[in-house]
């Protein structure tokens, strides 16, 4: 190990795997193990924090030793657990797991639709009581989405979306009418204005302080009834007991991948409503995710060693990494 290589804090949790790519790491850097309880002794002298406990927001307790930081990555898309004031006035470049959740993500929203328009939840239902009931379902060609986020993951999903022969909009902070994933982007700040024709409602928007219960009481009274919201952003970004009523009300459906409190709690009613279904914040995590993440880190690492800003870099006072056109 040269005494000119960097050092790296691995901030991870008893019951998270390490990094599949964690030797070439040690090759590279001196790697520094921490948990929560230990990154503030694990921090003083280092250049790196790998944020491997992804739902940590142990940084902002550790900040105070944090001497030497100069780049922070998260392994997740989204890096609301970890920014706080500090770090967005600090000249720490923060990079995430851009671009590795983008496809899957898309093929999750791409399976609720056709679960929700082909009704296969109820199918499964009747088998289980052992009852043999035919219905008719929806044509998915010609439905209408709104995906609520313009970013890799929304673009990812307007194209998949889009191939199957749904009518796919976005929301978006910049309205236009020539996007090349969306056609038109519609304005987020105005959501409601947006929503009486909407079919499927995908929110996928990062979290901020803009975006936090963007979709609220207002907003899911403009739905259609029948319509079919997903959820695969953050929880926050939802007013969880108003739509907890429209499902309750037989009105709106939805599938939820993240939810305020995770773990959902064993009494909350959304486990149990007809219309809603949840999953457990999964909707990226397709076999070898972690192996992506760690391979990831390993190239912007390399950049890092050789002189190069690894990026793309998060912009932390929008929460996010900007959107580049395609």
């Amino acid at each position: 190990m040269s005494a000119d290589s960097p050092v790296v804090v691995l901030l991870t949790a008893d019951d998270v795997p390490p990094p599949s790519d964690l030797s070439t790491v040690e090759r590279l850097a001196d790697v520094r193990r921490a948990t929560a309880a230990s990154l503030a002794d694990a921090l003083p002298g280092a250049d790196v924090l790998l944020v491997w406990d992804i739902f940590s927001g142990a940084l902002a307790d550790g900040w105070h030793a944090a001497d030497s930081l100069r780049w922070v990555h998260v392994a997740a898309a989204g890096v609301d657990k970890l920014l706080f004031d500090d770090l967005r006035a600090s000249e720490v470049v923060v990079t995430n797991a851009h671009g590795v959740f983008d496809e899957p993500i898309a093929e999750y929203v791409l399976a609720c639709v056709l679960a929700n328009d082909k009704q296969l939840h109820r199918t499964e239902e009747f088998r289980r009581r052992g009852e043999w009931v035919h219905r008719e379902t929806l044509r998915v060609r010609g439905r209408r989405v709104l995906v609520v986020g313009t970013g890799g993951i929304g673009r990812a999903i307007a194209r998949m979306l889009t191939a199957v022969g749904l009518d796919v909009r976005g929301a978006g902070r910049t309205p236009r009418d020539d996007d090349p994933d969306f056609g038109t982007v519609v304005s987020s700040a105005d959501l409601a204005a947006h929503l009486q024709d909407v079919d499927h409602l995908v929110m996928v928007a990062p979290l901020t302080d803009a975006t936090r219960g963007m979709l609220g009481v207002r907003e899911l009274a403009a739905l259609p009834d029948g319509a079919h919201v997903i959820n695969v952003g953050r929880g926050p970004l939802i007013d969880q007991p108003a739509l907890t009523a429209e499902i309750a009300a037989g009105r709106l459906t939805a599938h939820l991948d993240v939810l305020v409190d995770e773990p959902l709690p064993a009494d909350d009613p959304l486990w149990t409503l007809p219309g809603a279904h949840i999953s457990p914040h999964m909707s990226g995590d397709v076999i070898g995710w972690r192996d992506a993440l760690s391979t990831q880190f390993l190239e912007k690492l390399r950049d890092y060693v050789a002189g190069r800003t690894p990026g793309p870099a998060v912009d932390k006072q929008r929460g996010y990494v900007p959107g580049t056109v395609r």
